[in-house]
């Protein structure tokens, strides 16, 4: 990799203003000066500094992260906060993604990583990956909610759903439920519920795949790395039919 690619990309700038930091000769590789930006480094066979300073390289970021309502599951956006708003600069340096994509006003388990293989692995509809939710639903939810669900519900534009598991925590006129499903369509779960007659007045993602949140470990608007078993968990999960 060159030298310039690598320090913009660990967060020292842009490679206008990389080239000039090497310019002063303060970048090493193995004690040895590197002054021209188009030098190819071996981060994992070479000790990288700046300053006398350790570069820690890393090709991708894992994270796993517990959003909070109002924040868009985007990169960017000209208007609103996203979730990339809630990372701190030495991981949002790594330019990490959403796998997939939550609701603004929805909570809960978020993934994210500059992964792109990974990523589409997750998403792609012949893994089906599955993803539980955890809803406070305006309206009692029945055993033939749990029957329609695991036959599958057609939504307002036609689409009829691949079977979803549907679990009451709580029934009553505001029931209290967990939906897993393996498919990712738009608003899927809240269209899911009005296809039955009833309203989601609250949503929150407590699992995917194998990674559940801990709420416990991660509150409102906390995020952290996932670990290495974790990342292999999810490159090894395995299409399930509810």
């Amino acid at each position: 990799m060159r030298i310039d690619k690598l320090l913009a990309n660990v967060g020292f700038g842009s490679r206008k203003e990389v080239k000039q930091l090497l310019k002063t000769g303060v970048v090493k590789a193995d004690g040895e000066p590197i002054k021209d930006p188009k030098t190819h480094v071996d981060p994992d066979k070479q000790q990288i500094t700046v300053n006398d300073e350790i570069v820690e390289y890393r090709e991708y970021v894992y994270l796993l992260m517990n959003k909070p309502a109002g924040y868009l599951s985007a990169t960017e956006d000209d208007y609103q906060e996203t979730v990339i708003d809630l990372l701190e600069m030495e991981d949002a340096v790594y330019q990490p993604f959403p796998v997939g994509r939550l609701d603004k006003d929805t909570e809960g388990l978020l993934l994210l990583t500059n992964d792109g293989q990974l990523s589409h692995q997750l998403l792609s509809p012949k893994k089906h990956i599955p993803k539980t939710y955890y809803a406070v639903i305006l309206g009692e939810v029945t055993n033939d909610d749990i029957v329609a669900f695991k036959q599958g519900v057609e939504l307002d534009d036609g689409y009829v759903t691949k079977p979803a598991k549907l679990e009451i925590l709580k029934a009553g006129n505001q029931s209290t439920i967990h939906v897993t499903i393996t498919e990712g369509k738009f608003h899927q779960v809240k269209r899911m519920f009005e296809s039955v007659g009833k309203k989601v007045t609250y949503l929150k993602r407590v699992s995917m795949g194998p990674i559940v949140l801990d709420e416990n470990e991660l509150k409102i608007g906390e995020y952290r790395e996932l670990t290495e078993d974790e990342v292999e968990a999810l490159r090894m999960s395995q299409p399930i039919e509810l």
